[in-house]
């Protein structure tokens, strides 16, 4: 006798055999000779009906005890099904209760997402948030193989790191050292020199850098790992941790660099449109009901390319009241990057040339002297999906780009060395993965398509 999946029995749909089905129960009814229980097993959206008579009886009671949360072993027939709505039912021979639910508080009804929120750690098996688990594999199984497919190396760099790439500050610290002692030291000696590495180290804002490394030695690779920002914000578009995926590429233009992006988001789009329909529909139903058309827009439209410099006059010109007033070497709002794509251009937008002030350090330094050949990706909906940039390639204009932020060169003296050992010109991305999951469900929150989300005052589960 087979345990299956129940995704494996809708797709299969062995009837006459005998089978084995293990889940939890979503709704359970009886009548006078027969309960009707639907089990789910997370392995997709859709429940399998179980038929049992009357007569069965468990160790710890029968049937009739039975409610939505409770865990079960079912073995029987599967059989074609005279009921409206579905094709196939089990016919059960015996019905095993591993588990009981009582007081189970996700009841047959729609909870919302902040309560959800509260029961993080049982959140996983409604409906959308199962949808959204399975979402987040396929799209991490795509991610993989689209770079596998174009002969990149999958690199695991550090989470615990000294720099900060981005150089925002907002870093979360990493110590051994005793905070109460910490505090009460004095003297002009760095205190970190006590601690474990002998300096101050931080959870990874970004793998890029030493991502870097490894371009100028294998040619193209790609890192997808946790990220981590102290950034104290409490709106629905930021984590303290959150998930990044940052490929490297040796010898490579920003427009080489723009053009991998694009092929990587369609890639990711065209996958979920081929494996994950079930699911994707359930989103389509409740939370936005334009979801397949902005999927397939993003599939098939070839996306806008604009410099920076034009989108601010864009912007000005389109005549619209913005809460931030438009303004060129300004960095850009989430209200203007949203507008150039819902409004303006209704599809996404690049963005290219910003201004060297607003941007970190590594980006290359356009002949302008004022702009540095960056690109950020632009969704409808979302806003900023991906950041990216031709890496400053040449030794000197780093080292100069770095003294005009104040930066310690020292600090990075192996990152400079890349420029003096065979440097060449090479360009990179990140992605925000959580951002990704965000647009492809339409969910508005970002603290709902992240299992357990990290953010300011919430580390409970």
């Amino acid at each position: 006798m087979h345990c299956y999946k129940i995704v494996q029995i809708l797709r299969k749909k062995p009837v006459g055999e005998k089978i084995i089905v293990q889940g939890w129960v979503r709704t359970v009814r009886h009548s006078k000779s027969v309960s009707f229980i639907d089990i789910n097993d997370g392995s997709c959206l859709s429940n399998l009906q179980v038929i049992a008579g009357d007569n069965f009886t468990d160790k710890e009671g029968d049937l009739k005890g039975l409610s939505t949360g409770c865990s079960l072993r079912v073995t029987g027939t599967l059989t074609d099904s005279p009921a409206k709505g579905q094709d196939i039912e089990l016919q059960a021979e015996t019905v095993e209760i591993l588990g009981f639910a009582p007081d189970y508080p996700l009841q047959k009804k729609r909870h919302s997402f902040e309560f959800l929120r509260e029961i993080a750690h049982l959140r996983p098996r409604t409906n959308s948030m199962g949808a959204i688990a399975r979402i987040r594999s396929a799209l991490a199984y795509a991610v993989h193989t689209f770079f596998k497919e174009r002969g990149f190396f999958y690199i695991h760099t550090p989470i615990i790191s000294s720099s900060d790439c981005e150089g925002a500050g907002e870093t979360f610290t990493v110590t051994t050292l005793d905070i109460q002692s910490l505090s009460k030291q004095s003297g002009s000696g760095s205190p970190w020199a006590q601690d474990f590495f002998g300096c101050q180290a931080k959870l990874t804002v970004s793998g890029q850098l030493e991502a870097e490394a490894y371009a100028m030695a294998l040619g193209n690779v790609y890192t997808f790992g946790p990220t981590f920002r102290a950034e104290n914000s409490h709106t629905s578009r930021h984590l303290a941790e959150f998930w990044m995926i940052e490929p490297e590429m040796a010898f490579c233009s920003l427009q080489e660099d723009i053009d991998i992006a694009e092929q990587f988001i369609k890639y990711l789009v065209d996958s979920l449109l081929n494996d994950c329909v079930e699911d994707l529909e359930l989103f389509a139903s409740f939370i936005d009901k334009t979801l397949f058309h902005r999927l397939r827009n993003v599939s098939e439209q070839t996306f806008v390319r604009l410099t920076y410099s034009d989108a601010i006059k864009e912007l000005q010109n389109s005549g619209h009241s913005f809460n931030f007033p438009v303004s060129w070497g300004m960095d850009l709002q989430s209200e203007h990057e949203r507008f150039l794509t819902e409004e303006i251009f209704g599809r996404p937008v690049v963005l290219t040339n910003y201004p060297k002030t607003i941007k970190p350090f590594y980006m290359r330094v356009n002949e302008d002297r004022k702009t540095v050949a960056a690109m950020d990706v632009l969704f409808p909906g979302i806003g900023e999906i991906i950041g990216g940039s031709q890496r400053e390639e040449r030794l000197d204009n780093l080292i100069a780009r770095m003294n005009e932020l104040n930066m310690n060169a020292g600090d990075y003296e192996w990152y400079i060395d890349l420029r003096r050992y065979g440097t060449v010109p090479h360009a990179g991305f990140g992605l925000g993965f959580e951002r990704m999951v965000q647009f492809v469900t339409g969910m508005k929150n970002i603290r709902d398509v992240i299992p357990f989300p990290r953010t300011p005052g919430s580390i409970s589960f």
